[in-house]
């Protein structure tokens, strides 16, 4: 018996709007993954920068911080000396593999160029609001990561926690910040209400390996996956082992490949459509 045209044409909506939907939801995704690799690219050279610069300048006390920003395909990290007016003591710049290598490296002592005089405001304004509000929340064993984004003529910064010791994950205890164009702080917000901490030395003791890790979102932090999770991801994940990564919220699944670096968004209901369709196949 042949089902009738009536419920042919139900299936047919069904698949198709369940079709446009994961359409719709990859392409609000695609801001967030743009945001989250330009915040590896910032983190990246911050890591690899601070480790050369370290290594060949020797009046560590003449140093004042620096500021990682995009400079066309290369990615700049710029350290600054101690001083009311301080002066760029150094630049080293890496290409999209960050290959260590093929760092160009500048000790030449000059002034800021304007947009490194932004990022350099931005940062200082951005430590002052850490230092002076309660919302941010710091941990043993952690440091608070500033990655200050200039686009368009927007100002933010986004507050990563990184490990101090290896072997270790964080998610969470992450926060946005946003600025006018004379650096006052416009909004501040906790990205992630807790912190999630995962040991890698824990797996290995045990023999296990971990091929796929996962979080969850509360309402407050979003269906989506945030530009942090991505940096994070980026950053860790070949090192983790993982292949996959998920970010569960109500009616979503992220799911990020780690391996190319590329982010799936499914509704809660296609995703489970699928395991159960693999499970009957099974």
């Amino acid at each position: 018996m042949k089902p009738p045209i009536t419920f042919i044409l139900i299936c047919f909506l069904f698949f198709s709007l369940i079709s446009r939907a994961q359409e719709d939801l990859n392409e609000q995704a695609k801001p967030i993954v743009a945001e989250g690799k330009l915040l590896y690219r910032s983190e990246m050279a911050s890591w690899y920068g601070t480790d050369i610069f370290l290594e060949k300048y020797p009046n560590r006390q003449n140093l004042g911080g620096y500021v990682s920003y995009p400079f066309g395909t290369l990615t700049r990290c710029v350290f600054f000396s101690r001083a009311d007016a301080p002066k760029v003591i150094g630049t080293v710049a890496f290409d999209s593999t960050f290959d260590v290598k093929t760092a160009v490296v500048d000790l030449t002592e000059r002034e800021m160029n304007e947009i490194e005089k932004e990022y350099y405001a931005l940062r200082k304004a951005a430590i002052q609001v850490v230092n002076n509000d309660t919302l941010f929340k710091s941990y043993n064993n952690t440091n608070l990561n500033l990655i200050p984004v200039l686009d368009g003529g927007q100002k933010r910064v986004y507050i990563l926690t990184g490990p101090v010791k290896n072997g270790v994950v964080i998610f969470g205890n992450d926060y946005l910040l946003t600025f006018d164009q004379q650096n006052n702080v416009l909004t501040k917000k906790a990205l992630h209400k807790n912190i999630i901490v995962t040991s890698l030395e824990d797996f290995d003791a045990k023999g296990q390996t971990m091929v796929a890790g996962m979080h969850n979102h509360l309402p407050e932090t979003g269906a989506f996956i945030t530009p942090t999770d991505i940096c994070t991801l980026m950053l860790y994940s070949k090192s983790a082992g993982w292949e996959h990564y998920y970010v569960t919220s109500e009616k979503v699944y992220n799911i990020w490949n780690c391996k190319t670096n590329q982010l799936l968004v499914l509704t809660r209901e296609a995703y489970e459509r699928i395991q159960a369709d693999g499970k009957n196949k099974n």
